[in-house]
């Protein structure tokens, strides 16, 4: 019997289904597999995702810095209580770095490059973009006159594309761990030393792991919908 193609509506389905299921497949893997290792272009595929996320104004504040050296990992592990396992143990592992203020005032070179090399806009249209990004940082959220607000600001975004490289993994059936657990300006000093970070353009903003896990995931738990919606 020949199977007919899919209707647009049974695609839809499968698509939602296979989403949802990479997102039940999905948990914060704590030990690695130590021996399978993420091809090449499993990888790239997951970069790209974190490359083509979303990000306030597509000003893209961020830095993936992908970590195999096994030395520098243990460098930073003595300062990453949290992701030692981690570290110790995936195929592959990620610092994410957000862009300090300096970089992400309205009049900065980061924001002229953006908008003229990358985004290509004509010279009037960039322009007023540019104002306009200005007025939200000085009265939108008022991040202008607060360094740490505007760091925090930048690290938000990275987080869109980390979310978006952990779903990507997930969808083809490899693990990941976001990780918050270290003593950012030891780490910090760890990269400056090692010429992986300017520090008068990066900030650490969080690291994570990918790979295949070594042990079955426990029961996902979370709470009810009725719990985090709420429609008016």
């Amino acid at each position: 019997m020949i199977n007919k193609p899919d209707t647009a509506a049974e695609s839809h389905e499968n698509v939602k289904r296979q989403l949802l299921d990479a997102y039940q497949f999905r948990h914060a893997v704590k030990d690695f597999d130590p021996e399978r290792k993420v091809s090449k272009e499993d990888f790239d595929f997951i970069l790209e995702a974190g490359r083509m996320s979303p990000s306030s104004y597509g000003f893209e504040p961020w830095k993936f810095v992908v970590v195999q050296n096994p030395e520098l990992r243990d460098k930073i592990a003595a300062h990453a209580g949290g992701a030692r396992r981690q570290l110790a143990s995936a195929s592959h592992a990620m610092l994410v770095l957000a862009r300090l203020p300096r970089e992400m005032t309205a009049d900065s070179d980061y924001i002229s490059y953006m908008l003229n090399e990358v985004q290509r806009l004509p010279q009037e249209i960039a322009e007023m973009k540019r104002k306009t990004y200005d007025t939200f940082l000085r009265t939108g959220f008022a991040l202008q006159d607060n360094e740490r607000a505007m760091f925090e600001w930048s690290c938000r975004q990275t987080y869109l594309a980390l979310g978006n490289m952990m779903t990507a993994a997930a969808m083809i059936g490899i693990d990941s761990c976001p990780m918050e657990g270290f003593v950012k300006h030891e780490v910090e000093r760890v990269l400056i030393e090692e010429g992986l970070m300017d520090d008068s353009r990066f900030g650490l903003a969080c690291m994570s792991a990918f790979g295949y896990r070594s042990a079955e995931a426990p029961e996902k738990t979370r709470q009810p919908l009725e719990n985090v919606v709420e429609w008016r």
